[in-house]
């Protein structure tokens, strides 16, 4: 069920059960609703989300199997479009929350709300490993622009594919394959190049922290988005 932002940004109804029972399902629509701060429901998602994602692509480091890094990511990513996409629109990306704040999809309070769930999340990974007696991914932080450019075009692919959900060119039972398919082209791009992270909140839970893995993606992921929108508003 969609929600208009007339209904959740009017100080009349929002409060009403409807606009609490419809926000949830904004994001993966592209609705621009506002999210009550005491329903935490989206911000869990979130975190939970980026936690599995983050874990998904620790263990494809530390037991490497014929499925590459890559595509487990989106196979993960995939999956979790499905089950916490009516939830909070399963971003599990910093670079994807950005992309669609910046094109007006996301309130800023809302935007980082979720960028904070997303990193908690992600770093919970490591002492989740530890408890497992499995010792966490250090995939180091390097520097450099073409690093920077991989990492950017990578992440800007998957806002495109997000962004295609959002306006309703991919929708229905696609959502899921567009948008894991998006990680996984924009993931095998960049790790052609550098770590292939392409989410800065995965890069802080595999402690690739650099200006490069943290900055790029939310480059290219706004640019990409922007570029989206001018696209699709000019036909």
């Amino acid at each position: 069920m969609l929600c208009s932002s007339e209904l959740c940004e009017s100080s009349a109804s929002s409060e009403s059960p409807l606009c609490k029972s419809t926000c949830l399902h904004a994001f993966v629509l592209g609705g621009k609703c506002t999210i009550h701060m005491q329903n935490l429901r989206p911000f869990v998602a979130e975190l939970l989300g980026t936690f599995l994602l983050t874990l998904a692509v620790s263990l494809s480091i530390v037991m490497p199997s014929v499925i590459p890094t890559p595509a487990i990511a989106g196979l993960t990513l995939m999956i979790l479009v499905y089950v916490l996409g009516p939830v909070s629109g399963a971003h599990v990306n910093p670079a994807v929350t950005v992309g669609l704040w910046c094109i007006g999809k996301m309130t800023p309070k809302s935007a980082i709300g979720y960028i904070i769930a997303q990193i908690i999340g992600a770093l919970l990974v490591g002492p989740f490993l530890t408890l497992l007696q499995i010792i966490p991914v250090d995939a180091g932080a390097l520097e450099g622009l073409t690093l920077g450019i991989g990492e950017a075009l990578g992440a800007g692919l998957l806002v495109a594919g997000v962004c295609s959900v959002v306006y309703g060119k991919s929708s229905g039972a696609a959502t899921g394959v567009t948008v894991g398919g998006s990680l996984f082209l924009g993931a095998t791009l960049a790790s052609s190049v550098g770590n292939g992270i392409v989410n800065p909140a995965v890069a802080i839970g595999l402690r690739s922290v650099s200006l490069t893995y943290l900055l790029a993606p939310l480059v290219g992921g706004l640019i990409f988005a922007e570029v989206y929108r001018y696209l699709v508003k000019g036909k």
